[in-house]
């Protein structure tokens, strides 16, 4: 039987930060994943300057060989109602294709990698975990995303009460018809709240990819409300011919919101399987860095991997993102008679100084938050 100090199952950003993270430590850290990479993995993909600084990576040597595309804000709105280009007049995130961005990280993190293995069975043993009767290892990293194996045996419960974001989308390449006939501009993606505000779309162009996309946390209408954003962007001209129909789904938590716990005995959740996504985007990626970062950094500083080291990265992580309420807090249309949340969202979105300094800057790219000290 092989065996390891920490054994990270799941190798997205989440999982490949956390790996990288301990490199140099002395541990013995093995990443299990399902997949083979370079694997499909659709989202609409933007990374900030923060997230690069955390990482390590140096933006021109990236995008010599994978799309790196500058971003210099987006265009917002509500469905049906005025839009505004919060352009900040210079680079302020980055589109990347997933695909790309993550078999990066995951080749690079020095880990022992074992891919194409899906995780079917997980037992305590006494010093730790087995995994496949396969695997020993002292601790478990889940970051396998919204249905990871090792979030399961913590106690989540996908699908079963969680309050999910979900989510629909697609990633193509233009042909050169669609590339002259795509009104989307690389630089300023653009984002549609729905009606109701309970989620938004989205049109990311990066090079010659275009995403587009829609997530909102309403199990029941969500089909419909998809039908509805096809049909809003098609009768504004926003969609290039031969736009695929078929749209793959996925799900997620927001941080707000989830129930699930980031420790367990001798075992710590990251980025999505913890349920870590910003509560006003959605967005995950930097969430899942960071606390892959926070994670190896807790059992690097602890000297040994027991108790005090995800008590460790518990607090860390409650210190950089807030506490867990288990209940979303109040936004600004909250605040209003419901009566009036259609129509005021509608003009204050459509306000370019909101737009910018709030929707932009705060709520999808945070950029008030600097990257984490000593990253």
């Amino acid at each position: 039987m092989e065996s390891c100090d920490v054994l990270v199952v799941g190798g997205g950003p989440a999982g490949s930060s956390c790996a990288w993270g301990l490199r140099g430590s002395g541990l013995d850290v093995v990443v299990l994943d399902r997949a083979r990479f370079p694997r499909d993995k659709v989202c609409a993909g933007w990374i900030t300057p923060q997230v690069l600084a955390e990482l390590a990576l140096d933006a021109a040597d990236y995008a010599k060989e994978r799309v790196l595309q500058p971003i210099r804000g987006f265009r917002v709105g509500r469905m049906g109602g005025r839009v505004a280009d919060a352009d900040r007049g210079a680079v302020v995130s980055f589109g990347i294709r997933r695909c790309e961005f993550d078999d990066f990280l995951l080749r690079r993190c020095g880990a022992r990698l074992r891919l194409g293995e899906p995780l079917r069975r997980l037992r305590r043993s006494r010093d730790g975990w087995v995994a496949n009767e396969a695997i020993e290892a002292r601790i478990l990293v889940g970051a396998g995303g919204h249905f990871c194996p090792v979030a399961r045996e913590l106690g989540a419960a996908p699908g079963a009460g969680e309050p999910a974001v979900l989510a629909r989308e697609v990633e193509f390449e233009l042909d050169p018809e669609q590339q002259e006939k795509c009104t989307v501009l690389p630089e300023l993606p653009e984002l549609f709240f729905t009606e109701d505000l309970k989620g938004y779309g989205w049109l990311v162009r990066k090079g010659s990819f275009l995403n587009v996309g829609l997530g909102r946390q309403d199990p029941v209408a969500f089909p419909k409300r998809v039908e509805d954003f096809l049909g809003y962007l098609e009768a504004g001209g926003r969609l290039p011919p031969r736009t695929p129909r078929r749209w793959p789904g996925h799900a997620y938590l927001l941080y707000d919101q989830a129930p699930r716990p980031l420790t367990g005995d001798a075992a710590l959740l990251a980025g999505d399987a913890a349920g870590l996504a910003y509560p006003k985007s959605g967005e995950g990626i930097r969430p899942a860095v960071e606390t892959g970062l926070l994670a190896a950094r807790a059992l690097r500083a602890a000297g040994t991997l027991g108790p005090s080291a995800l008590a460790a990265y518990a607090e860390a992580v409650q210190s950089r993102f807030g506490p867990r309420t288990g209940r979303a807090r109040p936004g600004l249309t909250d605040l209003l008679p419901r009566a009036w949340r259609g129509p005021v969202a509608g003009r204050v979105l459509g306000q370019r100084a909101f737009a910018s300094r709030v929707v932009v800057d705060r709520w999808f790219l945070h950029r008030h938050q600097p990257p984490l000290a000593g990253a």
